[in-house]
């Protein structure tokens, strides 16, 4: 008890200086040139004038850019772009699958393959895993990418198994990274869950 009453006695003797202090910070803090000085709020406002606009952006601008997280899509920033899907745009969505956690979390992809495109799957045993089987996915012709037995960590991965015209509003979304989580694993999605974005940086 005695403790407690010499150290509460010890940090009010140690406010006072500090409440002292108090004017001459404020009158810095409202412009003054030094904590002697008089406040020049003029300062201040010449200040603000140039920190607030910048602010402001800030606060407009930031809302609207998304941080690509992962290795698999060279964009470091993306916003929203609206419009119309293309292949090879940016696109955002929702990812709700084992791997990527317990929670679903926004995934930015390209979009590799739109409707009316003839997307090819075929099978090779994987050089691996014993008794494993790798996909190999191509859109008109083109390759794509190719599926792996497991992920980094050791899950197994299953590839999707289809091949044929891509139907109306689905969409097969990916990257050139070896090891991208894309269509090879969860399938083709509907155009109408993504949003179209593009790269800021």
């Amino acid at each position: 008890m005695l403790r407690l009453f010499w150290l509460l006695a010890r940090w009010t003797a140690g406010l006072w200086p500090r409440l002292r202090r108090l004017p001459r910070k404020a009158a810095v803090a409202l412009g003054a040139p030094g904590p002697d000085q008089p406040a020049r709020p003029d300062r201040l406002w010449r200040a603000m004038l140039v920190v607030l606009p910048l602010a402001l952006c800030a606060a407009l601008v930031m809302p609207q850019v998304t941080l690509v997280m992962t290795p698999s899509i060279e964009a470091f920033a993306v916003r929203k772009s609206p419009g119309p899907i293309l292949r090879g745009d940016y696109v955002m969505f929702t990812l709700h699958h084992p791997i990527a956690g317990p929670k679903p979390v926004s995934v930015t992809k390209h979009a590799l393959c739109l409707p009316g495109d003839r997307l090819t799957m075929f099978e090779t045993p994987s050089p691996l895993t014993q008794n494993g089987w790798d996909g190999h996915y191509y859109c008109n012709g083109q390759l794509l990418g190719v599926s792996l037995p497991q992920a980094h960590n050791g899950l197994k991965l299953d590839h999707m198994k289809w091949s044929g015209l891509i139907p109306a509003g689905m969409a097969y979304v990916g990257s050139t990274h070896p090891r991208g989580f894309d269509s090879r694993y969860f399938g083709l999605l509907p155009i109408a869950n993504l949003t179209r974005m593009e790269r800021i940086l």
